[in-house]
């Protein structure tokens, strides 16, 4: 049998094949950051999933960076998450949720009123974002103090307790695509010169700040974490990322991360090759795979679970399409963040 269809003792859990759902923006959400109904239908379509990792969630208010994208910071957000968790687990799925903290890549419409996004240091972003008058340009952040680091932190914490209220059955830190934690880690974001920038080790340090705090909610089994070395999305760069990225894995022993969940996308180094050996718990690699390519880094032990995107995304049953070789629907881009269900819980399965 293919690697792909064995199961895998993850964490806590028992995940029943090596097929896991990536984290993907779909803009499903209303203005409060609450799911829409709709949202339970998508995903419970897809608990044929190894695993299902929710899309970026934030933990507070300001740290919502996208339109109609969802929290997770008040009752409201936990009831309609529940309603989620609920129809994964009735389809027999396992669903983390991710928390996404986008720090400097907001716009002043998107945060409450008055305040400015926050960042390790006060360096706006180059680009735009789309708001509901168009795109804007990323606004200029403000430089966190350092005695207000402790209570970002605990808005991870904090989230942490409230997925697990949900229902969830743990929580991803989201520290890749130039988000908060990733603007810590990386050089060219992170100028500060206290305790939490300069060297690896101090930029490093939010980001182990925060998983700890996770931890001490969820426990260790229920916490995994998503790294996408020299992706450089979000305008985010670091002067040496193989240093940095050797160096936060090397900080996670012992403290027994469920998983590391590893997106590369078109960079030269085999950070696979590189980080694997360093992690102790599961590690997760994804970043367009194929059926083929995904097999074949389980083979090889450069991964011990695969993770898909799109291909979930456009297959709501992609596990069952695996195994008995039927061809997969195209993704529709025009609707992956567009309001409804076309495209979203309209893509057929194989039994229609």
């Amino acid at each position: 049998m293919k690697k792909l269809f064995t199961s895998i003792r993850v964490g806590d859990l028992a995940l029943k094949n090596r097929m896991v759902m990536a984290p993907m923006t779909r803009s499903r959400a209303d203005g409060a950051g609450v799911p829409e109904d709709i949202v339970a239908t998508y995903y419970a379509q897809r608990a044929g999933a190894g695993l299902i990792i929710s899309e970026g969630t934030a933990p507070s208010a300001i740290g919502k960076g996208y339109l109609n994208t969802p929290g997770i910071y008040s009752d409201e957000q936990v009831r309609a998450w529940k309603k989620v968790t609920d129809a994964v687990h009735e389809q027999g799925g396992l669903i983390f949720l991710q928390a996404m903290h986008t720090g400097r890549i907001a716009h002043e419409s998107l945060i409450p009123a008055g305040q400015q996004p926050v960042a390790p240091s006060a360096i706006r972003a180059n680009g735009q974002i789309f708001t509901a008058d168009g795109m804007k340009d990323f606004a200029a952040p403000r430089a966190l103090a350092l005695e207000e680091i402790p209570g970002v932190i605990d808005e991870y914490r904090n989230a942490t307790r409230l997925a697990l209220q949900a229902g969830f059955d743990g929580v991803e830190l989201h520290a890749a695509s130039g988000y908060l934690p990733e603007q810590f880690l990386s050089s060219g974001s992170n100028q500060r010169t206290d305790v939490y920038g300069g060297s690896v080790q101090n930029r490093a340090r939010f980001v182990l700040d925060a998983l700890k705090a996770m931890i001490e909610v969820a426990g260790s089994g229920r916490v995994g974490m998503k790294i996408s070395p020299e992706m450089n999305f979000n305008d985010v760069h670091d002067d040496n990322p193989r240093e940095t990225y050797t160096y936060l894995v090397d900080q996670l022993k012992g403290l027994n991360l469920a998983y590391l969940h590893v997106a590369l996308f078109g960079t030269p180094t085999d950070y696979h090759g590189m980080l694997r050996p360093r992690f102790e718990g599961a590690y997760l690699a994804g970043g367009g795979l194929t059926q083929e390519s995904a097999e074949a880094l389980l083979q090889e032990g450069k991964a011990d679970a695969v993770v898909f995107g799109s291909a979930f995304l456009a297959n709501p049953d992609l596990p069952k399409r695996f195994l008995v070789g039927a061809p997969l629907n195209v993704p529709d881009k025009a609707t992956f963040y567009s309001p409804g269900a076309k495209g979203y819980t309209d893509y057929p399965s194989l039994a229609r």
